[in-house]
Order: C-alpha cells, then structure tokens, then sequence
C-alpha cells in the first residue's frame, strides 16, 4: 500500500512528536459556510476520537473572530497542528497544502489573521475566483465531508502507527478561550 503525502505528513509528525497529550489541533473555520467548515468538521471528528486538545469544533468553531483568541490559549509547549480550508486551482481540488510551519488563516477572503501552527494543513475544497466568500458558501458538502473524514484518519492511522512512546501523565495543557 502507498501511502499518501497526507499520511506520511503526519506520520513525520507523529515520530518526532509522539506524545498525543501534547499536540493541540487548531481547526479554523465556521459551521455557516460549507467550504469553510472542514476545519470545525475535523475538529469534530478529533474530538469523537478522543483527541484531547481540540480548539475548532462544528460546536464551537475557531472563526475568524476567535483564532486570535485561539492562538493566545494555547500553552507554549504545544505543538499546535493548524487546519483550515482554502481556495486553489481547479486540478486541486480536493488535495492538501502541508507545510511544516504556520497557516495564514483568513487569505482567500481577505482577512488579515496572525499566523498560527508549528505544522499546517490546508485543504483545497474548492476552486480559488474574484468571488472567494460565494465559492466557499457552494461547496459540495459531500467533498468537504471526505476530505475531513481523511484527514482525521490520516491523524489517528499516524498517531497509532508510529514508535509511540508511552504517554505521560503530564496531561495538563492549559487552553483557555474566553
């Protein structure tokens, strides 16, 4: 089986981070968009999979209104994993943009958000245009749904895998959002 550059992107991570209790997934994004909701899709799916440090949820999304305060919670310790959705070219659609440093959130529409994110991912839900926040709002719900499935079984299929070593008690990561 190949894997995927999905997987051994976060299989890379998961070997030099491997302790769960540590890792802190920042899922930008908004439940009133369909584009814009596969990060608080991922976030969901995390949070189901007993993730422990989610911030972004389709409860309680990470928008563009909340990332600052996101970014301000998160212990510094942390290795914070951004996952947000973005525009591309159209042979794009449905890939992902990893990157080992911070996610710029907001871009395609404009906003001008502080970087977050030792590690990003951006998924690519649909094409990028002069109308960015009317091509996030009609996006197929199906593929941003299977995107989200993916990613989140890319986390847990790395997490599983790699020489993990036992975690530790240290199970105490503050994250506070007001």
């Amino acid at each position: 089986m190949v894997k995927s550059e999905l997987e051994q992107f976060f299989e890379s991570i998961a070997v030099t981070h491997p302790n769960r209790s540590r890792i802190v997934f920042v899922c930008i994004g908004s439940d009133r968009s369909t584009g814009d909701s596969f990060g608080p899709l991922v976030g969901t799916m995390l949070q189901e999979r007993g993730w422990p440090h989610v911030i972004g949820t389709l409860q309680k999304p990470c928008d563009a209104h909340a990332v600052e305060h996101a970014a301000a919670a998160v212990s510094e310790d942390s290795i914070v994993i951004a996952i947000d959705a973005c525009l591309g070219k159209m042979k794009s659609i449905g890939r992902y943009i990893v990157t080992a440093g911070p996610l710029q959130p907001g871009k395609a529409i404009g906003r001008r958000l502080p970087a977050i994110g030792h590690y990003s991912i951006a998924g690519v839900v649909n094409a990028n245009g002069p109308k960015a926040y009317w091509m996030l709002q009609t996006t197929s719900l199906y593929l941003v749904m299977q995107m989200a499935k993916e990613v989140a079984g890319a986390i847990d299929a790395a997490w599983a895998t790699s020489a993990m070593l036992p975690a530790s008690d240290n199970n105490d990561l503050e994250i506070h959002i007001v």
